[in-house]
């Protein structure tokens, strides 16, 4: 288990470094226009993958009680660089974790104060999967803000590269 989260987690920092470089080619103020989505902006979206990355990582650090960091103010590259700050500290924890530490379960409450229970493998599993799945808005939204180098963010495009 540890050796396919570690990969994913390599996986997520890979393909955020691919995204962050297209946000970054973007036009001035590109990153700030409008577009109809889950989030009003590119750098709404960004703020809202590293806030959910930094506040599952203060969870399974055991945070008696998270900070949501997503609402960000400074520039898309902060904001940016704040996401990368996350996922690479994600990677380290789950470096540092055994099997047995990642099947253990973990309780936790929610932002809304609502009760849970997951294993750490779950949590890590979800951090992932989130990040993916806006990622792929990302990648909506950077067309429509004049992107024309879009990243293939596959994970098998990042196995590949062995």
């Amino acid at each position: 288990m540890k050796e396919l989260l570690n990969q994913y987690a390599q996986y997520n920092i890979w393909a955020n470094q691919l995204v962050i470089d297209a946000i970054a080619a973007l036009p001035v103020g590109a990153a700030e226009m409008t577009i109809n989505s889950s989030f009003p902006t590119i750098k709404a979206t960004v703020a809202h993958i590293y806030g959910a990355e930094d506040v599952w990582l203060q969870r399974m650090q055991h945070v008696a009680q998270p900070v949501w960091n997503g609402e960000m103010n400074g520039t898309v590259a902060k904001v940016c660089h704040h996401w990368q700050q996350a996922s690479a500290s994600i990677a380290a924890f789950v470096a540092t974790q055994t099997d047995e530490q990642l099947s253990a379960a973990l309780s936790y409450t929610d932002r809304r104060g609502n009760a849970y229970t997951n294993t750490f493998a779950q949590i890590l599993h979800h951090v992932f999967n989130h990040s993916t799945y806006h990622r792929g808005q990302l990648v909506t939204m950077l067309r429509q803000a004049g992107a024309t180098q879009i990243p293939g963010t596959d994970f098998i495009s990042f196995a590949r590269l062995g």
